[in-house]
């Protein structure tokens, strides 16, 4: 694999085939389980060369497990019917690394005779690895991938024949986590497995997605060998200064690349090639600072010589419009083709301060010192700031990325990182946008269950995107409500600042979590211990009268009230507040005052009640005013107290932190508690049937199985009947165009009964005298229909039904909205001002347990209009939940419902009414990150 060849043999693989019925959805990137990269596609007939070379490099034992016979060389019938198939009844996918073949995996629709069919569910399925790439989870990627493209073909089951001795291949099979039979008879293992996903299945790719991933960013974080290509003579060149910050501490062997450079060149002592191919040893990482146009060459001379991963810190790329964006994609395309990762382009770099392995392959003008920060951000001039901010205040970093573009390598990579991480404690984000926004809360949960993740998110109010960031639509237009909610939901601690991110980073790395929110204010003034304990009200805390002990308190007088408020049962946390001592000082004019230096016997108290803190388990913190020198005495103890200079600053900090750790436990007790209950009255199957008719009689069969397509709304009756087959009953709305219609709809009904208009423009808008409510009888219906019709300009404008009265209760809102970035979100509020004037709305992501759902209901501002507010009877909060519950259900079983919107659902102190619903169907799942793994295709 490794070996130099032609460089034009690491290029990107040719596009697809422009033949009839190809499917190019099918095609993706993948991440190995060393971190190379390969791509995934169907094999086509212009493949035959690549079939023959790749089968003619498997060895003889390989292909007798393959074809359970001595089987040396493929005859032209076999290539023909290897590359010959119709996508739907034959299909054949191979892994390609360097425009060669490396696995293939093939399956063949058959019926339950074992015969070939085109009527069938079942399909027979084998593999062939090549013996260098085994071991590296090629299989286990292309099962994922064929099982994916049959269920799409209407193939439910895979069987399979395989040889006792192919323990690797069985192990490929039982490891999976499908539903799965298995037998021996013939001499042969006869495997059966559903290819519907399971819990464990899901479990498996996951698991798998997260060790590929980590260890692609181990891999560039602590390369054996380093490459600088662009280095020129100028000092003040890009390549020049990642030279020079390499040869700052890295210890292996190090190259630089100009390809104007006579033989026998050196650069800071360093020896200079005019080709990475020219390199006599291997290359792990290489620095890529060259022109845009070059970068192209370069980038296939490095696939050619085997090079693991890239950091292009070369511009000119998304960031200048969609020319440099095409640039871009093909750039990634290019990299992964040949195995390679790629930080950027237009990125800043990357370090890391492991001991072993230390590494700055940045442009960092300053660096912090090692410690327990991991730190990811995307752009250059904030990752100055960062690394400035940490150096600043003593904070020690243990790697450092800021990925330019992102186009490849991205936040998500790093959180999968630094999970397994035992130098990271602490993740420090910047973030301008979202790649895969429900991949990063599904990553971010689980390690934010273990170490802390704080954030800055960029562009919150204003929406739009620096140049260059390529993310789906969908993604860069995610409401700020719905990011914050995908950050609850995964534990993330989202700040506003960078000042900010820092203070909270560091109280969560140097003191305990708080076990609650009641927090005591001590110090030595009482003006400074007010304004905390009032920043401590304004932030949610529940603080304790200020504890003044006066300017003259001593460091003992510190120690010691400080560790009686520490040892109290109420206290979780504890703020210090401290002032200069007040002195009179004698200034003759024109001479600079100076402030008094701090009392050291102040320090020596704080750090004394910071390790009783420490063995307490509750955090210590301190505000203090012009008291500059003592921040760093305090760092410097065995047990760090932060300090900050506003008591703003600590308390918001401390308020994170807080809920941080509410989050944590709270987490940890869902983990064995949360569920997502089964329900009963659901008939998935009859509701299957229904989405698929509907999206034939739409779209056509055909068009199902394309990417892409608009959303288009179910009308109310089947709308109510999709519904219907997941629990949720839809109250009736008979049309009532005149008089005559409206008196024998409610005879139908029942009496009381609604008149309401449901036009578009009147739907929910019982201001304008769109409703009238409680009709008991026939004259007061003809009366009411009269008045309405009257008033809003005829009964076509109306569109007027018929409805049969609710019992009285709090209207709701229930929606499900699916963002292909996002995933599903579930979202609740109340109907009316409440939701649409005042965004009061409450998101969680599906599927949804039933621990979020009774969170969901509670977490709106107007959530106490449910629980009995000024007297009122507490509405039916368990029915809420449970329809909460079926929406979830309903979105997650089935991915082509783009929307459901509920509105308005009346809950009653007894039970719940849904008086209108609407649906939206689209033609192929609008969610990413649900499928086979894949690498993101910006």
């Amino acid at each position: 694999m490794d070996d130099p060849q032609d460089p034009q043999a690491a290029q990107a693989s040719p596009a697809a085939p422009a033949e009839p019925g190809y499917p190019q959805h099918w095609e993706a990137d993948i991440l190995l389980r060393d971190g190379g990269t390969a791509r995934i596609r169907p094999i086509v007939p212009s493949d035959a060369e690549r079939l023959v070379e790749f089968y003619a490099q498997v060895s003889d034992q390989s292909k007798y497990f393959r074809f359970f016979a001595p089987y040396p060389r493929l005859s032209d019938r076999d290539v023909q019917r290897f590359t010959h198939h119709d996508f739907v009844d034959r299909v054949a996918l191979a892994v390609v690394v360097r425009d060669r073949f490396i696995a293939t995996v093939r399956y063949d629709r058959i019926d339950e005779s074992g015969r070939p069919s085109r009527q069938g569910t079942d399909a027979e399925v084998a593999f062939l690895v090549q013996d260098a790439h085994q071991g590296r989870g090629v299989a286990s990627a292309l099962l994922e991938h064929i099982a994916a493209v049959a269920q799409e073909r209407g193939i439910r089951r895979f069987v399979a024949e395989v040889l006792p001795e192919n323990r690797k291949m069985t192990k490929v099979f039982t490891d999976a986590g499908y539903t799965q039979k298995r037998s021996f008879a013939d001499g042969l293992v006869h495997l059966e497995f559903e290819l519907e996903p399971t819990a464990a299945s899901l479990a498996v790719m996951r698991g798998r997605e997260h060790r590929a991933e980590a260890h692609s960013v181990q891999r560039l974080l602590t390369p054996r060998s380093v490459a600088v290509i662009g280095v020129s003579r100028t000092e003040q060149s890009a390549g020049r200064a990642l030279l020079r910050a390499l040869l700052g501490g890295f210890g292996g062997p190090l190259y630089a690349v100009n390809k104007a450079a006579p033989p026998g060149t050196e650069l800071e002592g360093v020896p200079v090639y005019r080709s990475v191919l020219e390199i006599p040893g291997p290359v792990d990482l290489a620095v890529i600072a060259v022109p845009v146009a070059v970068v192209p060459q370069v980038v296939a001379e490095c696939g050619a010589h085997g090079v693991r991963g890239l950091v292009v810190v070369t511009a000119g790329y998304a960031e200048t419009g969609p020319a440099g964006r095409e640039r871009q994609r093909a750039l990634v395309r290019q990299a992964r083709a040949a195995g390679m990762r790629v930080i950027g382009p237009n990125a800043f770099g990357l370090l890391s301060t492991n001991p072993e392995h230390p590494l700055n392959a940045s442009l960092a003008p300053v660096l912090p010192a090692a410690g327990r920060f991991g730190i990811f951000c995307q752009s250059g001039a904030i990752g100055v700031a960062l690394l400035e901010g940490a150096h600043r205040r003593g904070l020690g970093v243990s790697s450092f990325v800021s990925a330019g573009n992102r186009a490849d390598v991205s936040g998500n990579d790093l959180l999968q990182y630094w999970e397994e991480d035992p130098a990271t404690d602490v993740v420090l984000l910047y973030l301008e946008s979202f790649g895969n926004p429900r991949k990063f809360t599904r990553i971010a949960r689980r390690l934010a269950a273990t170490k802390p993740i704080v954030v800055v998110k960029g562009a919150r109010h204003t929406g739009s995107l620096p140049p260059g960031h390529a993310v789906p639509a969908t993604a860069s237009s995610l409401r700020d409500a719905t990011v914050d909610a995908l950050f609850q939901q995964a534990g993330v601690v989202r700040v506003d600042t960078i000042t900010e991110l820092f203070d909270t980073g560091e109280l969560l790395a140097r003191q305990p979590l708080p076990a609650g929110d009641r927090v005591a204010v001590v110090g030595n003034s009482d003006s400074l211990g007010l304004l905390t304990h009032d920043a401590c009200l304004s932030a949610g805390l529940r603080p304790r009268p200020p504890v003044d002990l006066t300017t003259g308190a001593t460091g003992e007088n510190f120690r010691v009230a400080l560790e009686t408020a520490l040892r109290e049962p109420g206290v979780d946390a504890v703020i210090a507040v401290a002032i200069p001592p007040i002195v009179s000082q004698s200034i003759a004019i024109g001479e600079e005052p100076t402030l008094p230096a701090t009392d050291p016997a102040i320090g020596e108290g704080l750090l004394a009640a910071a390790e009783m803190a420490r063995t307490l388990g509750k955090p210590l913190l301190l505000t203090h005013l012009a008291l500059t020198d003592l921040p760093a005495v305090l760092s410097a103890g065995e047990y760090p107290v932060p300090a900050y200079p506003a008591p703003e600053r600590a308390v918001r900090a401390l308020a994170h932190a807080v809920r941080y750790g509410d989050w944590r436990r709270t987490a940890e007790t869902a983990e064995q508690t949360a569920r997502v209950p089964e329900l009963d009255r659901i008939d998935a199957a009859a509701a299957r049937r229904l989405v698929e008719r509907a999206l034939d009689s739409r779209i056509g069969q055909a068009a199902r199985t394309q990417p892409g397509g608009a959303r288009f709304a179910l009308g109310e009756e089947q709308a109510a009947e999709l519904l219907g087959h997941y629990g949720i009953d839809v109250q009736r709305a008979l049309p009532a165009p005149d008089e005559e219609q409206a008196v024998a709809a409610a005879a139908a009904l029942g009496y009381p009964v609604a008149l309401k208009a449901t036009a578009t423009h009147l739907r929910h808008r019982p201001d304008l005298g769109s409703v009238r409510l409680d009709l008991t009888d026939e004259d007061g219906l003809r009366r009411a229909h009269r008045e309405v019709v009257e008033l809003l300009g005829g009964a076509e404008r109306a569109e007027l039904v018929v409805q049969k009265m609710a019992a009285r209760g709090v209207d709701t809102v229930i929606g499900a909205t699916v963002d292909s970035a996002a995933g599903a979100i579930l979202s609740f509020g109340l109907a009316g001002a409440p939701a649409e004037l005042l965004g009061d709305l409450a998101h969680r992501l599906i599927p949804a347990t039933d621990l979020e759902v009774a969170a969901l209901v509670r977490e709106v501002r107007a959530a106490p209009l449910l629980f009995g507010w000024r007297g009122a009877d507490p509405v039916d909060t368990a029915a809420l939940e449970e329809l909460l519950l079926r929406v979830s259900q309903l979105v997650d079983d089935l991915p082509e419902v783009a929307a459901v919107d509920l509105e308005p659902v009346v809950v009653a102190p007894h039970g719940l009414v849904v008086l209108a619903a609407q649906v939206r169907l689209a033609p192929l799942p609008v969610r990413t990150d649900l499928g086979p793994r894949a690498m993101s295709t910006l």
